[in-house]
Order: structure tokens, then C-alpha cells, then sequence
């Protein structure tokens, strides 16, 4: 039975034909030059961004934008309702103008002798006290009008007519990209190759043919958990604004050095950084061979032994592949 069991078992496993042909991309290897160009990737921010919420409490009667609107600076976005305020205010403008005809009499009585002087000190410290009050409730009223705090697009709408806006509970978000800032985060050995107020070119990569100056503001003075500083660039956007918040992009650190020798895709390297190694095409079959790196440059290796020039190198299809495996380009 354990016999049987056994035999059941190696039947029922799968057995890869190592005869099996593996398609696969190459490259056959030449001697090069290569720029040293530097490449940093990072990503555009708004140079503004802002929830707005309301400075008051009370019901939302009307919301004049929309997710995707372009708004002006002091732009009415926001009506809340301020139907009591007004009443209170109307009060209190009559109460006002009571007591301003109060210290117009009174001032007439004093000069007469009729009344004594204290009661026109104390209308005169009403009447103050009144257009304090008026004042406090003009104010009340001009801001349950919420407007908008700078130009730009509305990114998020966060309520509704008829829901109660209260201070700190955001309502409206406002994003301006009609300047940017784009962030990198560098190592720190290249640190020391961005400098206040200098300019680079940047990229945009849903628009790689687009380049656009960008100039440094900040460079950061802590680095974050990867050991890397954040580097900080504005832009300007274009006119159609077609560059957004959170797209990705690249600045390029020009270079007037190259390096020459035989260079291989990094994605190409097989083994560990101390022992890499990558195949080789040699009569059909796939070689494992054991090579030397002294430098990376952008996406590739530079070798310095176990290669030459002319040899062919397997560049794609490697999930499968293993040492002596029959191999044909595709």
C-alpha cells in the first residue's frame, strides 16, 4: 500500500520538461557611452490648497459652486442663512439712532443747565456701546457669506443646501494650480546638487514632450524615513492648466561627463549586489554568468569583468529561465 501510495503521489506531481523552449528577449552587448545625467522623480502639489469652512453657525441656504468650478478670489461660494442676524442687526440700528437723537437733546439741555451732565455721559456711552453693536452684527452678516480665500478650483464639495455648517467642519475645498510645487525626495549624497533659487527642467509624465523651468524654494534641513530630503520646486502651470495636483513627473540634473564601458540593464542582474550575475546566450542555451559592477548610471550597470563586447545577454523572460535552459529570442 505505501508503495502504491508513493507511485500515486510522483504520478500526480508535476514534472517541468527542462527540454521545454523558453522564449526570451536579448541584447547583444557593445561598447558605449552613456550620459551621467541625474534623474529624480517626484510629484506636483498645489501651491495652494485650502478647506474652507465657515466662521459661524447656522443652516446652508445656497452653494453657488461645483466640483470642477473655477472660482475668483473673494468669489461668494457659500450663502448661509441670516435672516435672524439682520433682524438683530435692524434693532439695533434703531436703537442707534435713539440714542444718537438722546445725546443730541441731552447736549442741548447741559449747555442750557436744564439736566445735569451725567446723563449726557452716560447716552454718549450707550450710543458707543450701540455701534459696537451694530458694527459686531454687520460683521456677522458679511460672513455668513463664505467666499473664497484665493483663485482657484474647487476640488471638493463636502456638503449640502440644508446641511448645518458649524466653525472648524470643512464645506468646500480649494485647490490653485495655476502654479505648483513639485517635491522630490534626494539622497543625500546628490543633495549638495540643488541650490536655492536655481532652475532645472521638469517633466510632467503624462506630458513627457512638455518641459517646464522649475525654481528651487526649499530645500529640506530634516530627512524623512528613507534618508532622503525633501526638495521643493515651483512651476507654472500652463494657461489650460493641464498639469494636475498629484501627477508625477522627473527633473533632470544635466551633466557634461559620460561614462564609457559595457553597460547592462539593471533589471537584467540576477544574484545579490556582492555576486551579480546575469544570463547569456551561447549555442541555444541559457548561461548563467557571474560578472563584476563598478558603477550605476541612471537604469543601467556599468561592467568591469565577466563580459565583453559582442556577447548576447538575456534582457527579458527570465521568470522561468534556469542554467542550461534551451532559449529562443522572440
Amino acid at each position: 500500500r505505501l508503495k502504491a501510495n508513493k507511485e500515486k503521489a510522483q504520478n500526480a506531481v508535476y514534472h517541468y520538461d527542462k527540454e521545454q523552449l523558453i522564449y526570451v528577449q536579448a541584447d547583444t552587448l557593445k561598447s558605449e557611452k552613456i550620459s551621467t545625467a541625474l534623474k529624480f522623480t517626484g510629484s506636483f502639489e498645489p501651491f495652494q490648497e485650502s478647506r474652507i469652512s465657515s466662521e459661524l453657525q447656522g443652516k446652508i441656504n445656497q452653494i453657488v459652486v461645483s466640483e470642477g468650478s473655477l472660482v475668483q478670489k473673494g468669489q461668494t461660494i457659500i450663502q448661509l442663512d441670516n435672516s435672524l442676524l439682520k433682524l438683530s442687526l435692524q434693532s439695533a440700528i434703531v436703537q442707534k439712532e435713539g440714542l444718537e437723537a438722546d445725546v443730541k437733546r441731552f447736549g442741548i439741555l447741559v449747555k442750557a443747565d436744564a439736566i445735569q451732565g451725567v446723563q449726557l455721559e452716560k447716552a454718549e456711552l450707550s450710543l458707543r456701546s450701540a455701534k459696537v453693536q451694530v458694527a459686531t452684527l454687520n460683521e456677522q452678516v458679511s460672513k455668513s457669506i463664505i467666499r473664497a480665500p484665493f483663485t482657484g478650483i474647487v476640488t471638493a464639495k463636502l456638503t449640502e443646501v440644508g446641511a448645518f455648517a458649524a466653525p472648524g467642519i470643512p464645506l468646500i475645498q480649494i485647490s490653485d494650480i495655476s502654479r505648483l510645487k513639485f517635491v522630490v525626495n534626494v539622497p543625500e549624497a546628490d543633495l549638495n546638487k540643488f541650490r536655492l533659487n536655481q532652475e532645472y527642467a521638469v517633466t510632467a509624465d503624462a506630458y513627457p514632450d512638455s518641459e517646464f523651468s522649475a525654481r528651487v524654494a526649499m530645500v529640506g534641513s530634516k530627512a524623512n524615513a528613507g534618508n532622503s530630503f525633501p526638495v521643493q520646486m515651483l512651476v507654472t502651470n500652463t494657461e489650460d492648466l493641464k498639469i494636475k495636483s498629484g501627477m508625477f513627473g522627473k527633473v533632470v540634473l544635466e551633466s557634461s561627463q559620460t561614462e564609457e564601458g559595457i553597460f547592462v540593464p539593471s533589471s537584467a542582474l540576477q544574484g545579490t549586489s556582492d555576486q551579480p550575475q546575469l544570463y547569456l546566450i551561447r549555442n541555444g542555451k541559457a548561461v548563467l554568468q557571474k560578472i563584476a559592477v563598478d558603477a550605476k548610471v541612471n537604469n543601467t550597470s556599468r561592467v568591469s569583468s565577466g563580459l565583453k563586447a559582442g556577447d548576447v545577454i538575456i534582457t527579458g523572460g527570465i521568470i522561468n529561465l534556469f542554467d542550461g535552459a534551451n532559449v529562443q529570442v522572440r
